[in-house]
C-alpha cells in the first residue's frame, strides 16, 4: 500500500520543489538498483560512492519522486524532484513517516561509547525480558523483535531497515527497544528523526580514527546525539570517565550519573572478585552477579540505573541482574580437563584488551601465567595497533601476534605493526603466528594447568574476512576443538 508524498515529508526541510504534489509512494530506497516503478529514490552522499550519481538511473527504474541535494541538469517531467539540505537527514525522516513513526510508540534507548555497547543494551534486554515486558534489540551481535532473531550487519543499521525493525517492534507489542548507537550512525544520520526516551555514555577511548580522523571529532559525534535527546528524555553518563560530563554539557533534559568510585545518582561497589563472579553493593544491596572485571561492573551499573529510570522496581530489578549471564563472546571462559582456562573476548581496541587483562591480573591467585592471543583488523584506525601490543605485551606473560579480519591488507604487516608497539625488554615473550588457529594451538601447547589464554579481538563473531572474502571461524569452537571439549 501506497503513502502519500505529502504525509513523507510532513517533517522534512525542503529547498525546493518541482512536482510531487499529491502522489503516491510504493516504498523508499537509496540503491537505485532496488528501485520499481512508482518507488522514492534518495540521493545520498556516502563515503565511497555519491547517490547523484545515480539519479538517472533511478528514475530509469521508475522512480517517481526523487529527493536530493542537487538537482540534475537533464530531469523528466514525469518524476518530481524535492531538493533538500541534507540528503541523509531527509532519508532518516522519511523512513520514520513511512513506518507510522515507531518511536512515538516504543520506549527507545540508546547506548554510546567506546566499549561496552553491546553488553548493555543486550542486558537490558534480557532483563526487561525477565521483568516480563515485550522487548527489542538492536546490536551488533543480533537484532531481536521480541523473540524472533533477525542478524545484525552493522553496529547500527541503515535508516530503512532501522525503521522497519522498530515498526515490527510496535507491530509484536514491544514495549521497549534497546539499541546500540555507533559513531558512524550518529555521524551518517541514521538516526536522526528518532525518539529516544533516554540515552546511556559509556565511556570514550581511542577506536575509530580510521572514520572520523581526529580524536576531538569522534568525541564530538559522541556528544551530538545527547545534544539531540529531547526534554523529556533522559541521559545516564559514567562519572568515571573523564569526558562523562563533556557529553551532558548541552543536553536538554533530565541528567544522571553512574559510579563505581566517586559520588554519582547510580554507585556501586565490588565487594568480592572470583573467576566465577563477583560481589557488589548495588545502590545499597548486596547482590552476587555471574560476571568478571571493573568494567562489568560499570557495565551493570548502568544496566541497573536505565532500568530505575524507566520505573521499574528496585528490588526486582536487582533479582533480575543477578540471574543475568555474560553476552555471547564478552569475558566467557572455557576450562579443558587439564585445568587450563580460556577466556574468549571482542576487545579489539587498547581500552578494552587493558581493563580485560586487568582484570584477569586482579584473579590470578599464583603462578598462573597469562598468554594472550591478539590481532587487529585490517583497514581500520591503524593508529591503535602499537597501543594494543604495547598494552598486551605488558600485562601478559606471553604474547602471540595472529590474524584477525585482514581484510584487503596484508595480515604480516598488520602484525608487524602491532609488534612495533611492544617495548624492547618484552620483545623476548612475544611470537608472531598469522595463521590464528596455530596461534591458539600453540598457546594451549605453552600452557600449564592453572594458566589463562585470552583469545581477544572476534568475541561474538564466527568469521575471518580476508580479501573481501568472509571464511567461517569462530574462536570458541577452535577452543573446544583443541580442549577437546
Amino acid at each position: 500500500m501506497g503513502k502519500n508524498i505529502n504525509e513523507l515529508l510532513s517533517s522534512v526541510q525542503i529547498e525546493t520543489k518541482k512536482g510531487a504534489r499529491d502522489v503516491e509512494v510504493n516504498a523508499i530506497h537509496f540503491d537505485s538498483r532496488k528501485i520499481k516503478d512508482g518507488d522514492l529514490f534518495v540521493a545520498c552522499r556516502g563515503t565511497v560512492s555519491d547517490g547523484h550519481d545515480y539519479i538517472e538511473k533511478a528514475v530509469e527504474n521508475g522512480a517517481k519522486v526523487v529527493v536530493c541535494e542537487e538537482l540534475p541538469l537533464n530531469s523528466t517531467s514525469e518524476t518530481s524532484f524535492i531538493l533538500v539540505k541534507d540528503s541523509s537527514v531527509a532519508l532518516s525522516e522519511i523512513a520514520h513517516n513511512f513506518y507510522n513513526k515507531p518511536t512515538e510508540n516504543i520506549q527507545l534507548v540508546g547506548v554510546t561509547g567506546t566499549n561496552g555497547k553491546t553488553t548493555i543494551a543486550t542486558l537490558l534486554y534480557h532483563l526487561f525480558k525477565k521483568l516480563g515486558y515485550k522487548v527489542g534489540l538492536l546490536s551488533t551481535v543480533c537484532n531481536y523483535v521480541d523473540e524472533k532473531e533477525v542478524k545484525a550487519t552493522h553496529t547500527t543499521p541503515d535508516s530503512l531497515q532501522l525503521n522497519a525493525l522498530l515498526a515490527d517492534m510496535v507491530k509484536a507489542g514491544c514495549e521497549y527497544c534497546f539499541m546500540e548507537v555507533s559513531s558512524h550512525a550518529i555521524d551518517q544520520k541514521r538516526i536522526g528523526a528518532l525518539n529516544y526516551k533516554g540515552g546511556i555514555f559509556t565511556n570514550i577511548t581511542h577506536d575509530h580514527l580510521d572514520y572520523h580522523k581526529t580524536f576531538g571529532a569522534y568525541l564530538k559525534v559522541k556528544k551530538s546525539f545527547f545534544d539531540q535527546l529531547g526534554k523529556r528524555s533522559f541521559a545516564i553518563t559514567n562519572a568515571d570517565d573523564k569526558n562523562g560530563k563533556l557529553m551532558l554539557q548541552n543536553m536538554k533534559g533530565h541528567k544522571f550519573s553512574y559510579s563505581t568510585r566517586s559520588f554519582a545518582d547510580f554507585r556501586c561497589q565490588i565487594l568480592e572478585k572470583h573467576f566465577t563472579g563477583m560481589l557488589l553493593e548495588m545502590d545499597g544491596v548486596e547482590i552476587w552477579t555471574k560476571f568478571i572485571g571493573d568494567f562489568n561492573a560499570h557495565n551493570l551499573l548502568a544496566v541497573y540505573g536505565a532500568a530505575r529510570l524507566l520505573n521499574q522496581n528496585k528490588e526486582e530489578v536487582l533479582k533480575a541482574i543477578s540471574e543475568l549471564k555474560s553476552v555471547d563472546g564478552r569475558f566467557e571462559s572455557l576450562i579443558s580437563d587439564g585445568g587450563i582456562m580460556a577466556i574468549v573476548d571482542y576487545a579489539h581496541t587498547p581500552d578494552a584488551l587493558k581493563n580485560v587483562l586487568e582484570s584477569i591480573a586482579v584473579l590470578r591467585t599464583g603462578n598462573e601465567q597469562v598468554i594472550t592471543i591478539v590481532g587487529a583488523g585490517g583497514d581500520r584506525d591503524k593508529t591503535k595497533r602499537p597501543l594494543m601490543g604495547k598494552i598486551s605485551a605488558e600485562l601478559s606473560d606471553k604474547l602471540i601476534l595472529t590474524s584477525d579480519n585482514p581484510r584487503s591488507e596484508d595480515p604480516d604487516q598488520i602484525i608487524q605493526e602491532i609488534r612495533e608497539g611492544v617495548p624492547a625488554n618484552h620483545l623476548r615473550k612475544v611470537l608472531a603466528i598469522t595463521d590464528r588457529k596455530e596461534a591458539i594451538r600453540t598457546a594451549y601447547m605453552l600452557a600449564q594447568k592453572g594458566d589463562i589464554i585470552l583469545v581477544a579481538g572476534k568475541g561474538h563473531e564466527d568469521y575471518q574476512e580476508i580479501k573481501g572474502v568472509k571464511h567461517h571461524f569462530d574462536d570458541k569452537e577452535i577452543i573446544k576443538e583443541i580442549f577437546k571439549l
